[in-house]
């Protein structure tokens, strides 16, 4: 495997991360735009993103490779402990 079939392939397995992270971000500004008003999109962003990324690695040393559905299944919910960390929970700044 050469250095852009290696880019390619770690590039594939964050995408759904920052994926998630993002979108979930965006749909939580726009559901809860007054308690959320102080957080920016960013942070949230951030926090959702990075939550699923640890759920992503979790997944691949758990299971030995990456795809599975608990992994996804934990990805999402690891992401919205982290957005509700950022949003509402005690990380809320």
């Amino acid at each position: 495997m050469g250095p852009l079939d290696a880019t390619w392939h770690l590039l594939n397995f964050i995408v759904p991360a920052l994926g998630v992270g993002l979108l979930t971000a965006a749909a939580a500004k726009l559901l809860w735009r007054r308690e959320l008003k102080a957080v920016r999109w960013q942070r949230l962003a951030a926090f959702a993103s990075s939550g699923g990324l640890v759920a992503l690695v979790a997944g691949l040393v758990a299971f030995g490779r990456d795809g599975t559905m608990a992994t996804y299944g934990l990805l999402v919910l690891l992401s919205a402990v982290a957005l509700w960390w950022a949003g509402f929970g005690p990380g809320r700044r």
